[in-house]
C-alpha cells in the first residue's frame, strides 16, 4: 500500500514539476533570459531534491509546495487588452442590448485579396433581433491534423446574414499561434465577431483548411439564448480580459461552456470535446445533427470546402455554402 501510494505522488508530482519548469521558462515574470535561467534553477534544485532528501515522501512534498508556489504565481499573471495586437484582432466587439435588438460594434468584414495577410481592413456595426433568429449551425475546419479541429458557431437570421461567433487567440505583432504556447499564457482570449465570407472565407481560400458545416438541431429560442450568453462573455471581455488556454479554454470548450451555462444538464462531458476534430461524429451520435443518413454520408454532404471557394465574396455567400447540406427538423428540438 505504501509503495502504491508513493507511486500515485510520484506520478502527481514530477509531471507536476515539469510543468513548473516549462511555466517559468514560457511565462516567467522576468526577462525571458533570466526567466530560462530561473526555469534551470528550478529545474536543478527539483533535481537536487529527488536526489538528496530522504525518505522519498518527504522530496515529493517540497516538490508540490514548489509546483504551488509557482502556480500560485502563474494565476496572478495578468492579461491585458492594452498590447500592439495584429490587424484582424485589433479591435474588440462589443454589443448594445435592447429589448431583443442586438447591436455589434466591430464586426470584422475583411475583404482578403492574396493571401490571409493581404486585406483591407473593414470593421463593422451589425443590428440583429434575437425573434428573427431562424437556426444554429457549427463550422469544423480542419487545418492538417485529423484529431483537432477549429470549431465556429454561426446564426441564421430570417432578415439578416447569418453572424459567426469564433473563438481564438488574440495575437500580437510578430506572434504566431504555436499549440505549446496555447497551454500556457501567451494569448489573450478573443472572440472573433465576423461576417462568414470573412472568418470562412479566409480558411479555405487561402489557409487550404478543410471545413465542414453542420445544422444543429436547435430550437430558435435556444439559439437565441446561447447568443445572448456569448454577448455577456463579449461584453466582459471588454472589462476584464481573460487569457486562451488550449485544453481549458479554446475554441470548443468555450461553446461548451456557454450551451453547459444554459442546460447543466443537457450536455455530458465526452472526450471528443477536446479531440474536437471527432465533433461531428458526438453530435450525430447525440442526435444534434441530422441523422436520416448513415453518419459518413452526412458528412460528405456537409462539406463546405469547395463551396466556400466558389462563393467568394458574393453578397449571397451563406445561402450559397448552405445549398445541399442536409436539413435540420426544427420540430421538438433543443
Amino acid at each position: 500500500m505504501r509503495r502504491l501510494l508513493r507511486m500515485s505522488l510520484a506520478c502527481a508530482v514530477i509531471p507536476s514539476t515539469l510543468w513548473a519548469i516549462a511555466a517559468l521558462w514560457i511565462d516567467g515574470p522576468l526577462p525571458h533570459v533570466l526567466a530560462q535561467a530561473l526555469a534551470l534553477l528550478y529545474a536543478f534544485l527539483a533535481v537536487a531534491v529527488l536526489w538528496r532528501v530522504k525518505p522519498f515522501r518527504r522530496a515529493l512534498l517540497i516538490l508540490a509546495a514548489g509546483f504551488a508556489v509557482v502556480v500560485a504565481g502563474w494565476l496572478a499573471i495578468p492579461a491585458s487588452n492594452e498590447r500592439a495586437w495584429l490587424p484582424d484582432v485589433a479591435r474588440l466587439p462589443g454589443v448594445d442590448i435592447n429589448g431583443s435588438v442586438l447591436t455589434f460594434h466591430n464586426v470584422r468584414n475583411f475583404h482578403y485579396t492574396t493571401s490571409d495577410v493581404d486585406f483591407v481592413e473593414h470593421w463593422e456595426t451589425r443590428t440583429v433581433d434575437l425573434a428573427h433568429v431562424t437556426g444554429l449551425d457549427m463550422f469544423i475546419s480542419f487545418w492538417g491534423p485529423t484529431l483537432y479541429a477549429h470549431t465556429i458557431m454561426s446564426w441564421e437570421f430570417d432578415n439578416a446574414p447569418p453572424l459567426a461567433i469564433s473563438i481564438e487567440t488574440r495575437k500580437e505583432v510578430g506572434e504566431e499561434y504555436s499549440a505549446v504556447l496555447g497551454f500556457f499564457r501567451q494569448y489573450e482570449l478573443y472572440y472573433v465577431v465576423a461576417d462568414e465570407r470573412d472568418v470562412i472565407g479566409v480558411r479555405d481560400r487561402f489557409r487550404d483548411e478543410h471545413t465542414y458545416l453542420y445544422r444543429l438541431e436547435t430550437s430558435p429560442e435556444a439559439a437565441a439564448s446561447l447568443l445572448l450568453d456569448y454577448v455577456k462573455s463579449i461584453n466582459e471581455l471588454r472589462e476584464q480580459p481573460s487569457w486562451y488556454n488550449a485544453l481549458t479554454t479554446n475554441c470548443t470548450t468555450g461553446i461548451y461552456r456557454h450551451i453547459k451555462t444554459l442546460a447543466p444538464t443537457l450536455v455530458s462531458v465526452d472526450w471528443r470535446l477536446l479531440a474536437n476534430g471527432y465533433l461531428d461524429e458526438w453530435l450525430y451520435e447525440q442526435k444534434k445533427i441530422n441523422t436520416s443518413k448513415p453518419f459518413a454520408e452526412i458528412k460528405h454532404e456537409s462539406d463546405v470546402t469547395e463551396k466556400v471557394k466558389a462563393a467568394g465574396t458574393a453578397p449571397d455567400f451563406g445561402s450559397r455554402i448552405r445549398v445541399g447540406l442536409p436539413g435540420r427538423k426544427q420540430s421538438d428540438a433543443t
